[in-house]
């Protein structure tokens, strides 16, 4: 089932069929890797076809797979022409990331640390956070929306990385460098084969990171109305660290997702237009990592 959350349920290319390209590893024998459960790989002429479901229509489960509706012929796979490639990853997500990072600069510079920076700060989140939902709600990617929103959460980047600077001298810069170092590892750790992303594997990820939110969304209306001091459990003492450091294993356990997708998404021929939505999750992550990264680096800092 598809869900529009565009937080947890923004991974997989495959927008109506669940965690799709999760597939078991290749067994002895079997087929070889890149073919295995791909609905494009195609037996040799003369073998058997029995069990195998694309014998007879080797599109049929394939979520990319256009159909002439009009006239009834069967799904056609994507040309070769439109596909997704590395490179169109690549282009959009350097897009993305920096239209982020124009937004983040010009408040840097425009905006003085004032209460009215931090209220317009915010204001720039709950925008970019509309935009992020109606992304998600979309069933096609619409690069003006990402855009949007990536240039509205640089700002809300921007404003609070120098309200942290102007407290911790060089904290979003130690940030920058923890974020690059965390999502590095983790793509080496992936393309080594040291994870495996399995829909257990996401699904068990998925339950600790809702729960994540959820306890963390009832710790903000405890801290508001008073119940819960300095922070709850986002305190910058030894009990907000804890919790920030999950919070980047989280961020860390989010780019396997995208990493697993975007991989599947270039063998399975999806059209070339998700390259966007892979450049919307990459982002996403990425923030997410970056602003607990921000507050690690302010907790260890302490009160200089």
């Amino acid at each position: 089932m598809r869900s529009s959350n565009p937080v947890f349920s923004r991974r997989g290319f495959s927008r109506d069929n669940g965690y799709a390209g999760f597939n078991a590893a290749p067994q002895a024998g079997g087929p070889a890797v890149g073919t295995q459960g791909n609905p494009y790989a195609q037996g040799a002429p003369g073998a058997s076809q029995s069990g195998n479901p694309y014998a007879q229509n080797p599109y049929a489960q394939n979520p990319y797979a256009q159909q002439d509706l009009q006239h009834g012929a069967p799904p056609q796979a994507p040309s070769a022409a439109g596909r997704m490639t590395m490179d169109d990853v690549v282009a959009r997500t350097a897009m993305t990331l920096g239209t982020v990072t124009v937004g983040a600069v010009l408040a840097w510079v425009l905006l003085p640390v004032t209460s009215s920076s931090f209220g317009l700060a915010i204001g720039s989140a709950l925008i970019a956070m509309v935009f992020a939902l109606v992304q998600a709600f979309k069933r096609k990617a619409s690069p003006p929306l990402i855009l949007a929103y990536a240039a509205f959460e640089g700002v809300f980047l921007g404003v609070i990385s120098e309200m942290y600077n102007s407290r911790w001298s060089g904290a979003p810069f130690q940030a920058v460098l923890g974020t690059m170092a965390v999502s590095g590892a983790t793509l080496l750790i992936y393309k080594a084969g040291w994870i495996r992303v399995t829909a257990r594997y996401a699904r068990i990820g998925m339950a600790i990171a809702i729960a994540f939110v959820l306890v963390m969304a009832v710790n903000l209306l405890l801290v508001v109305f008073g119940v819960a001091d300095d922070g709850g459990l986002r305190s910058m003492g030894p009990l907000g660290a804890i919790v920030g450091i999950l919070a980047i294993v989280l961020g860390a356990f989010f780019l396997t997702l995208d990493f697993k997708q975007i991989e599947d998404g270039i063998a399975y021929g999806a059209p070339r237009d998700e390259a966007w939505l892979a450049a919307f999750g990459l982002t996403m992550s990425l923030v997410w990592i970056y602003l607990e990264m921000l507050r690690l680096v302010a907790i260890f800092s302490g009160n200089d």
